[in-house]
């Protein structure tokens, strides 16, 4: 745009251009200042006399008629400003960039699509928190105005840095931008954006949250038949980053939630979903749920043993949960039972086509089934198992018992008198791994016993294993009728001395001699050491036995009423529910954070939301007692019960006790439910015109709720 100058031209002035905008200097002794006035977008600069041109130092020429002359100007202040932008962000000067782009803000408003773009993708190249939060408000700021100005690679680009900086909140804003658009980051980026995200635990609740509405999104456009439903479609990747998160931060009840998704969405679960699915049933005590999945893993040839040692583990502590020492045992045979060395065609035919897993009862008729695929393994997979191996231990090739693991299988079979089981079972592993040098299980077993006075059960088991046709060694009857003699338990001496002449194991010695000449041994083997004590020391499986012992029994009546109330929730038979829990009240067990889920589950699927309330009466009163930890999971659900129900009263509850604890609260999902539900609710109704006190104390919760959720 050019700078229309009219004058009478006396002289020929300089005029020189100032570095401060609408403002010129004449070149003169005087140095008199020449202001330029705005009109209608144009700029003009009023006649000027040259009444001190004797003064000026200049080649002038005189001229008898007025002329009009147009002098050229580098351009408008919005092209100054654009120019400055572009240059500031040429050398990466954000600061000057900012202020840059807020000075054309308030003189032209929000500049063009690609300017706009162009400079949030330049603050997302920052490695300042500081400016990457300054983009995200800003385009938080043109979503309302002019969304069509945000680019969508843009967005993924900006919401990628903001994960990758661990700043997980705004992230989430803008995938949720996104989202509400019906478009994501393209799945290579969305899946880099949830790796960086799940680091943390806020992050990871931000993102199992996320997950959660995208999967409603999709199942949405799903019903509708749109074809954009596909490209929102989450993938098994996806969902293993959010669950094996879930795991590690202990929101499994979140976690079993995201997992019935997963069947709900038809994503396959592999190799990798199905340990971490194991670990979410073993932290919510749900062995039914974990042995549906048993039958296919068991098939699986040798060169998956290795992987799935997590999922038998988290079995195995299932059933010791449960106290059911019988279905340990047989587990444990299982584990051991030969495997192909490669897979079978005969067993999986077709390899690519999943099998199906129900969740909750099979029988329900709108129970939900798990497509699953065990043989499908990734090798490269970014996700990092790190397993625990605690009871199941994977030496050469094999699933191998810990101490630990024995201990609870010789307190459980002792406890419940069934030593030949504990001989047979001994006796099965025996023979599994007699060539890898496990043929020593038995005798350390028994001397365990002996170690800890449980005298009858280990002659018991040298009893079976010699019916079996496997007698132990004469070290270990030795060891027993040594502790039979310091005992002063001399007929079963006498007894087990006649057994050991019978098998050839003595000669005519008397019990002394022979209870002698053991300790002679054993002070043999223990020469090297000084400490006299270290002759009675106990092996590792008898101190696993009295750890095992000394711990305080579990309550497997729990997790059994439990399993029971979490299959009636499921099938929506709420009324069996309560009573279960209503005897859980009157055998004084104390409920768990998991039985007020299922309940809440229950009752939410039926949308009985007043029953909710008083239930809530019961939580309230076991954490004020101190025999409850809730976890967020449970304040969730709550929140968006409450919420979806209209009890704002019980939702700022539940929130000022998340406070307390100092959780995290995702308020952009419950301004979102809000929104949904309630969105026009005593928008206009002031306290003072309510009818009612009752209504007048719901209006002032509901306004609490709205500056709390930031809704206008």
């Amino acid at each position: 745009m050019a700078l229309t100058l009219t004058r009478k031209i006396l002289v020929r002035g300089c005029f020189l251009k100032s570095s401060y905008p609408l403002q010129f200097f004449v070149t003169s002794a005087a140095r008199k200042t020449v202001f330029v006035s705005n009109s209608f977008g144009k700029f003009r600069v009023s006649y000027v006399l040259c009444a001190y041109s004797h003064l000026l130092n200049l080649q002038c020429f005189c001229s008898s008629s007025v002329q009009q002359e147009k002098l050229s100007w580098e351009g408008s202040s919005r092209e100054v400003l654009l120019r400055k932008l572009e240059s500031a962000s040429k050398n990466h000067q954000v600061g000057e960039a900012w202020e840059t782009f807020n000075d054309f803000q308030r003189l032209h408003g929000i500049p063009e699509r690609h300017v706009v773009n162009r400079f949030i993708t330049d603050l997302c190249y920052s490695a300042e928190p500081h400016w990457l939060q300054k983009a995200c408000d800003l385009v938080l700021k043109i979503q309302k105005g002019k969304a069509d100005l945000l680019q969508l690679d843009l967005l993924a680009k900006l919401s990628l840095s903001l994960a990758r900086a661990q700043m997980p909140v705004p992230a989430s804003m803008i995938l949720r931008l996104m989202l509400g658009r019906e478009n994501l980051p393209r799945s290579d980026l969305l899946l880099l954006v949830f790796v960086h995200m799940v680091k943390t635990e806020i992050g990871t609740c931000l993102a199992s949250n996320f997950l959660i509405q995208l999967c409603d999104v999709f199942l949405h456009l799903s019903a509708e038949k749109s074809n954009g439903a596909e490209l929102i479609k989450p993938d098994t990747m996806i969902f293993n980053l959010v669950l094996h998160a879930c795991v590690r931060f202990g929101s499994s009840l979140k976690g079993q939630h995201i997992m019935e998704l997963m069947s709900r969405t038809g994503v396959v679960a592999d190799a990798h979903s199905i340990i971490i699915l194991a670990q979410i049933h073993e932290m919510n005590c749900q062995r039914d749920e974990l042995k549906k999945f048993k039958c296919y893993i068991d098939q699986l040839s040798t060169p998956f043993t290795h992987h799935y040692q997590q999922f038998y583990e988290s079995l195995l502590s299932l059933h010791f949960k449960f106290d059911d020492i019988d279905a340990a045992g047989e587990l444990i045979l299982d584990m051991n039972r030969y495997r192909e060395p490669l897979p079978n065609p005969k067993l999986r035919q077709d390899a690519q086509k999943p099998y199906l897993i129900s969740i909750g009862s099979p029988n329900l008729r709108c129970g939900l089934k798990l497509r699953i695929m065990p043989e499908l393994l990734e090798k490269d997979s970014i996700l990092k198992m790190e397993g625990k191996q605690e009871l199941v231990l994977f030496r050469n090739g094999k699933l191998l018992l810990s101490n630990r693991a024995m201990a609870k299988l010789i307190n459980g079979y002792k406890k419940h008198g069934k030593n030949s089981e504990l001989s047979w079972l001994l006796l099965s592993i025996k023979k599994e791994h007699h060539s890898f040098g496990e043929s020593t299980l038995c005798s350390d077993v028994i001397d365990a016993l002996i170690q800890l006075g449980f005298l009858e059960a280990a002659h018991d088991i040298l009893d079976d294993m010699e019916l079996a046709g496997h007698p132990m060694d004469s070290t270990t009857y030795k060891s027993l009728l040594t502790a039979y003699y310091k005992v002063k338990m001399f007929r079963e001496a006498e007894a087990l001395l006649k057994q050991m002449r019978k098998s050839c194991l003595v000669q005519n010695l008397s019990c002394e001699m022979v209870v002698s000449e053991r300790f002679s041994e054993v002070a043999d083997k223990s020469a090297s050491f000084t400490d006299t004590s270290s002759l009675m020391d106990k092996s590792d499986l008898a101190e696993s036995l009295i750890q095992e012992m000394r711990e305080e029994a579990a309550l497997s009546t729990i997790y059994k009423l439990n399993s029971s109330i979490y299959f009636f929730c499921k099938g929506k038979m709420i009324g069996d529910a309560l009573k279960i829990y209503r005897r859980m009240q009157e055998m004084k067990i104390r409920p768990t954070v998991e039985t007020f889920y299922y309940l809440v589950y229950g009752y939410s699927s039926l949308e009985m939301f007043r029953d909710i309330t008083i239930l809530w009466g019961d939580i309230k009163r076991n954490i004020e007692s101190g025999v409850l930890a809730v976890s967020r999971d449970l304040y969730e659900t709550l929140l968006l019960n409450f919420l979806q129900g209209g009890y704002f009263e019980r939702v700022m509850e539940v929130i000022g006790y998340m406070k307390k604890q100092n959780m995290y609260v995702d308020k952009w999902m419950y301004k979102s439910e809000f929104l949904k539900h309630h969105e026009h609710l005593y928008r206009r109704l002031k306290v003072s015109n309510a009818r009612t006190e009752a209504q007048s104390k719901r209006l002032v919760n509901v306004q609490a709720f709205r500056k709390w959720a930031g809704i206008d």
